[in-house]
């Protein structure tokens, strides 16, 4: 969940991650391990743009836009999860993507067109700061309207068809206690914060350092998450009548990008 629409390394296919708070009650609805069922969630059908031509790598797509060297090199970035990223073209149909932090890896990505230049697969790493977890991903994308001229053939306006996540990049736990609610996943996300709508740490993301929960009523919480004082991400949880379907509406900010997420309680 949180991790799901958190990471998956690039801010216009991150979608990464599911997070989403709780409500804090004796026996709160939203307490245990979720699992979200990808196939049943929608990603947004915003288009991804990019381009990789004459030796130069745009995301037109992306907030603020992206414009380096292609040449395998870290270039700096600004207003990012990560501070730099290396574009390298490995072949007319192949481009390899990486974003780093101080100098640490935050994602690794392999961008491959198919035969009749109509779709595109994405195959991620993408990690945590302070420990060795990894969560990966598969996604597919379809072409929307015709290719770039000249530029590699992965260019172009793509639209989000399937998304395959690891285990623990779809898995996320919630526990209520008192006053306060903790988020945890299997890759090492997690935080304690209360639903008083102010500040909290945010451990385990290069996307976020800080997160506010609100309660909206007894079966939906608004989480917002935060990166340097900003928000980047708002995301709206409901749990269902029977407890069993956890809904959580997210958009993230700098592209307005929103995805509704569907997680089955375990």
């Amino acid at each position: 969940m949180k991790t799901t629409y958190r990471s998956l390394g690039f801010a216009l296919f991150l979608v990464l991650v599911l997070s989403v708070p709780i409500s804090l009650f004796a026996q709160s609805p939203f307490d245990g391990t979720w699992h979200t069922n990808m196939d049943q969630s929608k990603m947004s059908p915003k288009p991804i743009v990019f381009s990789l031509k004459n030796g130069m790598y745009d995301c037109s797509s992306c907030n603020p836009q992206i414009h380096v060297k292609a040449d395998g090199q870290d270039q700096s970035v600004t207003g990012q999860s990560y501070d730099t990223i290396g574009v390298r073209e490995i072949d007319s149909k192949t481009i390899e993507v990486k974003g780093k932090k101080s100098s640490k890896p935050v994602f690794e990505q392999t961008r491959t067109v198919s035969d009749d230049g109509k779709n595109l697969r994405l195959k991620s790493t993408s990690y945590r700061p302070g420990n060795d977890q990894t969560v990966t991903a598969e996604v597919s994308y379809t072409r929307i309207g015709k290719a770039p001229a000249r530029a590699n053939g992965t260019s172009g306006s793509w639209r989000v068809n399937k998304v395959n996540l690891s285990e623990n990049g779809v898995t996320t736990t919630y526990k209520s206690n008192g006053d306060d609610l903790t988020m945890s996943t299997p890759a090492g996300e997690g935080y304690t914060a209360k639903l008083d709508g102010k500040d909290y740490p945010y451990k385990g993301s290069f996307s976020y350092d800080a997160v506010s929960l609100k309660r909206i009523n007894d079966r939906t919480i608004e989480e917002t998450d935060k990166l340097d004082g900003k928000a980047t991400q708002v995301s709206k949880m409901s749990v269902s009548t029977d407890g069993k379907t956890l809904t959580v509406v997210s958009t993230y900010m700098p592209t307005n990008r929103t995805s509704t997420y569907i997680s089955l309680k375990q």
